[in-house]
Parts: structure tokens; sequence; C-alpha cells
């Protein structure tokens, strides 16, 4: 990929993402136009630092800022030095609540639409949709294959259907497995450990079960098990919840014991230990990892695996991602919606875990990493590829814009509804330091999400 055809590919993605605020925008002026307001200032940008364009258009001034990331339009109610008198029709405030409202929601509801067009737009064209779902399967053993996966049976071109009892739609979903499945992750189940402890007890009734056994002392082994299988959400899978584990921390000293105890049947003390200390130690051993593949439409039960202590099998993987057919229009119109609604199903999903604080903020990302991440996807993947992210972002845009924060369309709008319940409209004075205080603190989220982005690129996350 030369460096051209990625620059070509970074433009296209920030003309889109520009296309996705003018729309925006639009639909505020289209609809106040609709129901009679005038529109003063049409803001491409956020109204900080010079000014690149600026041009009369009728009644409207149609300015471009430097600062590119947002949009707005200027009602002859935001100036206090507005030449038409207080009463008059044309402004924002003398409108009834409904026609407040549509001007309000008229952004979001035209984003929403542009989604819809870009999507059945490049099923009409592509002549398939995403499932948003994908098939991986087994390419080949890496020089790092252990054992367990080269005597498990896998050929390639098996389809790994399903690990530890998970179902496989997404590539990620198999290194997470893997990597929480490594052995001596530093952890032990609390019911092996009680059990290993009864047992050591039981093998070395010569030793003080409860005191502190000497350097130079051999202990009797029981039997090494495995631990628990993995088990992981969708959640866990996609990095919208961190995994939670039940078990307990391994201390240094363990630690250091279990990797010279290593399985042996029996062990000679380099230090002085306790029976508790042995049973912590030789409780965190494997975690088999249960592997069903398809082969010849045959789904097939592979062996018990295990990675090694990094948490890698030595297996390489490929994968397709799986599409619906829209070449009529039958196939096309529910493909459109089933993928819109599948998309804002899991954004509402998804915003509803960062509320919740299941998502910490160091995941949240920004323009810069949309922009290169769709960059890199028209690039490599194709322009409908890109079509479709910017569908995706338009959607997000008009859910984060109908949220009832102050200085958001939603806030607005939350406003208007609370004049219809109370019959008078909300303090100007109020609604002024309110989307204020929120305007400033967006601004903060932007400059921190832009860190995000940076830290992100530089360490080479994104």
């Amino acid at each position: 990929m030369n460096f051209l055809h990625m620059f070509s590919s970074s433009i296209i993605m920030i003309l889109l993402i520009s296309l996705l605020i003018l729309v925006h925008e639009f639909g505020h002026f289209l609809a106040a136009k609709l129901v009679g307001i005038r529109v003063d200032k049409f803001g491409f940008g956020l109204p900080f630092g010079p000014t690149l364009f600026s041009k009369k258009i009728g009644e409207t001034e149609v300015v471009v800022h430097a600062f590119l990331l947002g949009g707005y339009v200027s009602f002859p109610d935001d100036e206090e030095d507005c030449d038409l008198p207080k009463d008059s029709t044309l402004r924002f405030s003398n409108k009834p609540v409904g026609q407040r409202a549509l001007v309000i929601v008229a952004g979001v509801i035209f984003n929403v639409i542009l989604a819809y067009f870009l999507i059945f737009f490049t099923g009409l064209m592509w002549k398939h949709l995403p499932d948003n779902k994908f098939t991986v399967y087994f390419e080949k053993f890496a020089p790092s294959a252990v054992e367990s996966i080269k005597n498990s049976g896998i050929q390639k071109g098996d389809i790994i259907y399903s690990v530890n009892g998970t179902k496989i739609d997404y590539p990620i979903a198999i290194n997470k497995f893997f990597t929480m499945s490594r052995e001596f992750d530093g952890f032990a189940d609390e019911s092996i450990y009680k059990s290993k402890y009864e047992q050591l007890k039981k093998l070395n009734p010569n030793y003080n079960a409860e005191g502190l056994i000497k350097a130079g002392s051999v202990i009797v082994m029981p039997e090494f098990t495995d631990e628990e299988q993995i088990k992981l959400s969708l959640d866990n899978i996609l990095g919208l919840e961190k995994y939670k584990s039940d078990e307990i921390a391994l201390t240094d000293f363990q630690r250091d014991l279990r990797d010279k105890i290593n399985y042996n049947s029996k062990y000679t003390l380099e230090n002085d230990a306790t029976l508790k200390d042995i049973a912590m130690a030789i409780s965190d051993t494997k975690k088999p990892i249960s592997i069903i593949v398809v082969r010849n439409n045959e789904k097939i039960q592979l062996p018990n695996v295990y990675t090694n202590k990094e948490g890698k099998l030595g297996i390489e993987q490929s994968y397709s991602e799986n599409y619906t057919e829209t070449k009529t229009l039958k196939q096309l119109i529910p493909a459109t919606f089933n993928y819109v609604n599948y998309s804002m199903g899991f954004m509402v999903y998804t915003l509803g875990k960062l509320f919740a604080g299941k998502i910490p903020m160091s995941e949240m990302n920004g323009i810069i990493a949309i922009t290169k991440i769709g960059s890199e996807i028209i690039a490599y993947k194709g322009i409908f590829q890109g079509l479709l992210l910017t569908a995706m972002i338009s959607l997000n845009l008009a859910l984060i814009n109908i949220l009832p924060i102050p200085a958001l369309d939603g806030g607005h709008l939350l406003f208007l509804i609370i004049e219809k319940v109370t019959g008078r409209p909300v303090s100007k004075k109020f609604v002024e330091v309110l989307s204020n205080f929120f305007f400033y603190l967006l601004i903060v989220l932007m400059v921190l999400i832009l860190y995000n982005d940076i830290f992100a690129w530089v360490t080479g996350k994104i």
C-alpha cells in the first residue's frame, strides 16, 4: 500500500465525515426555513480560531471555521443586537413548541436518513451487505505450535465453530480465549486450593499443617489437575466489559514456588514455606480449551488443548465476513433495515455500558481514530466498506445528539418538553448557563478523546 493511496483514502474519509456534519446542520437549516425561522448563520466547524471562509447567501451567512470538528446554525435569537423585533415570527423563540422541536430534531433525522441511504446505496451497488459476523478458518501451525494442538486432529480449512462452548462469530474471540487460558496465569480457584490443601495434609502427615515447614523438607505432591475452562461473554469478547474472575491472586513467593515445583511429584523446599503456600502454588496450572470445528458440514469435537505460558497455541487463522445478498429490491430493503437496526441496537447497548462505567474512558476514541481506521478500511477493503463505516458514524452522531444533555440537540428538546408540560418556557438565563457549562464539558471530553487517539496512534493500537 503506497503513501499516495493511503493519503487519498484519508482525504476521502475526512470528506465523508465532513458530509455527516453538513447533512446534520442542513437538517436544522431546512427545518427552520420550512417553519419560517430566519437563519442568520450556517457554520461549518466550531467558532474558534480563524475563519477560513465567509459569504452571505440570501439572508444567511455561510461560515467555515478552522476548527473543523462540528457545525451550527444561528438564529436571530442567538444575537443580542439582532435587528428583528422581539415579537417577530421569524424568531425561533416565537414559534410553537412543535415547530421548534422539529427544527431541533431535524439534524438527527437527516443523519438517520443519510445512514439509510448510504447502506441502501452500498447494497444496491455492491450486491450484498455484511451480516456483522465472520467465519474463522484454521490455516496452518505456526513454528511455536504446542503439542496438544498438533495432536488434536485439526486440519487446514476447518471452520473454528466454537471455543469453550461459545460460538465464534468474531476473529478476536479466539485469541482472547487463548490469552485468558494461558498456563500459570498467577491466579487459582479457591475450591481447587482448598482441595489441594487437604490432599497435601494427608500426603505429608509429618509436617505441621498450620506451621512453617523448613527449607530442605521434601513435600509429596497430590495429582495435578486442570483448572476450569475460561468462559467469556459477548461483552468480554467485544471489549464492552472487562472479564472478572473470582480466582485468588498468587503472591510473588507463591508464583516462584509454583515455577520451581513445575508439576513434579515431589519437591524439596528451597525456602521455608507453609502447606497453604504450596497448595496455592500447585492450584495454578493449565486451563483446558475445548474447540469444535466444522469439516465437510460436520461438527467435530477436538480433544482439549492447552496454550503455553504466553497464552498461545501456535496456529494461524484466516477469516471471511458473512454477507447477505442484495441483488433484488426484495432482498435489499429488509437487509438495509436489518443492518441499521443491528447497528443502532449495538450502539445503544454500548452507550449504556459506557454510562454504567463498564467501558473506561481510556477506551474511547474520536475523530483521529475514526479517520485513520476509516482510511485504512477504504484503502484495504474498498469504498463500500468506507461508506458503511460512514453510515455507522452518522447513526452514532444521531444517537449522541439526541441524548438529553444540555448543549446537544437532545438537551434543547428536553427543555421544550418541560415547557410543553409546565406551560411556560424554562428560564433563558438558566438554559444559557447550563448549556455553556455542558458545552465546555464536551470540549474537555473532546480533548481527552483526542489524547486517546494520539496515544493509541503513537503506541500502535490503531
